[in-house]
């Protein structure tokens, strides 16, 4: 019986200009199939996820997107959606933000323009550094008033909120595991969701987030 031999998917992308370049040439370059955040004029590929993480930003997506609709509170959208930051400059690439009804003209036809309200980050093994520690400088520096950093490998769940002194401070979930959001009041997650294998169907726990 001969072997058979698994051989890579190639994907044809389009070559990478040279740095720096502008915002908009930034968008010119990149499709809807490109995942790359633009950071100091420079072009930064993000690595394929697994699929845990997909399942991850599924529920979590899932649980947030109910609660702001059925509250009529803005909008979610998960990655690939660009958050344009002046204070740096850069485009990141969140997994998964919340823009709220009152920032409604921070939102473009294929970015935002300006922080979002929430945003989360499921931490990859090749974004650590860069999720608890670059990112996290650079939210809080742009006013972002609610960062989750979320790491299903290490099973930690990190939340800042934006204090009136402009920094963040780390917000624990209460004595039963709850985590009651900020920006979102009356939202809480269960942060033991996270680390279940499956994780538990989102229409079930639904009905549980509302303090």
């Amino acid at each position: 019986m001969s072997a058979t031999v698994d051989i890579p998917v190639q994907y044809d992308h389009p070559p990478l200009p040279p740095a720096p370049i502008s915002f908009e040439e930034f968008l010119a370059w990149a499709d809807e199939d490109t995942h790359a955040e633009w950071v100091d004029g420079r072009i930064v590929l993000m690595s394929p996820v697994n699929l845990h993480h997909q399942d991850l930003l599924k529920f979590l997506d899932r649980l947030i997107s109910a609660f702001v609709e059925a509250h009529g509170l803005g909008w979610v959208y998960f990655a690939p959606i660009l958050m344009r930051l002046a204070t740096r400059p850069s485009g990141r690439e969140p997994d998964l933000l919340f823009v709220a009804t009152e920032h409604a003209d921070r939102l473009r036809e294929t970015y935002v323009d300006g922080p979002a309200d929430l945003v989360v980050e499921i931490v990859s093994p090749d974004s650590n550094a860069r999720d608890r520690g670059e990112k996290l400088v650079e939210y809080e520096a742009a006013g972002i008033p609610e960062y989750w950093v979320v790491d299903p490998l290490r099973q930690d769940a990190l939340f800042y909120v934006l204090g009136d002194d402009g920094r963040y401070h780390r917000v624990s979930p209460d004595a039963d595991g709850w985590y009651h959001s900020t920006i979102l009041p009356g939202f809480r997650l269960q942060v033991a969701w996270l680390w279940q294998r499956p994780l538990p169907p989102a229409g079930e726990v639904a009905q549980q987030i509302e303090a």
